[in-house]
């Protein structure tokens, strides 16, 4: 992943384009973090491509929102078949897969927008979960499309603004940490000298 967001630097100019296909592979289940291609995309838009800021927002939100749906047509057509292949047996344990269709079927509806925040493939197996479950397509599509929209939006935000002010965020950290230092090792040298003057005059009190 590291390389990927190495790569999306150096081709700044076109990763808008990039993003959009990397996140619609998310929803194959492969392994690429939607998460950090957000943070990547938000962090570019802010520093070395502001011009390309809304074309970045819109990748990383229909990429992510797409990606949602072909993990959906998955669980939709392939679901029992797919969960008991050896190949997903050796990357999802059957205690999650149980796991995740239990959340699903408490939840219901609402298991679409508490899934869509949590990474580490738990997203894609809601979806897939809520696709094999026969949740109407027109419900999923609704839910997940205000869910997606919100997650990718505060996501792409947030990273935006640190990218933007990345210079402010760190002189503002870097002097609160000295700042910091300066209070804890005041106190730490105020303690030392207020136990050696007790323990002198414990000392001298005892001696008399």
């Amino acid at each position: 992943m590291e390389n990927v967001l190495q790569w999306l630097c150096q081709n700044a100019e076109s990763a808008w384009l990039i993003v959009f296909f990397l996140l619609l592979l998310t929803g194959f289940s492969l392994p690429v973090s939607e998460d950090l291609l957000l943070i990547a995309s938000g962090v570019l838009a802010g520093t070395v491509v502001p011009h390309h800021t809304i074309h970045l927002f819109l990748a990383s939100f229909f990429g992510c929102f797409l990606s949602d749906i072909v993990a959906f047509l998955i669980g939709r057509y392939f679901g029992a078949r797919l969960y008991a292949t050896r190949w997903c047996r050796r990357i999802v344990s059957q205690e999650r897969v149980s796991g995740m269709q239990s959340f699903y079927k408490k939840y219901g509806v609402f298991a679409i927008g508490i899934g869509r925040c949590i990474p580490f493939g738990f997203r894609n197996g809601i979806f897939m979960t809520a696709g094999a479950g026969k949740m109407s397509f027109t419900k999923f599509l609704f839910a997940d499309g205000i869910a997606c929209f919100i997650f990718s939006t505060a996501i792409f935000y947030l990273a935006y603004q640190f990218g933007k002010n990345y210079d402010v965020l760190y002189n503002t950290l870097h002097k609160t940490s000295l700042i910091i230092f300066f209070i804890v090792s005041s106190i730490a040298i105020c303690y030392f000298v207020f136990y050696k003057v007790r323990k002198k005059i414990t000392v001298s009190s005892q001696s008399t």
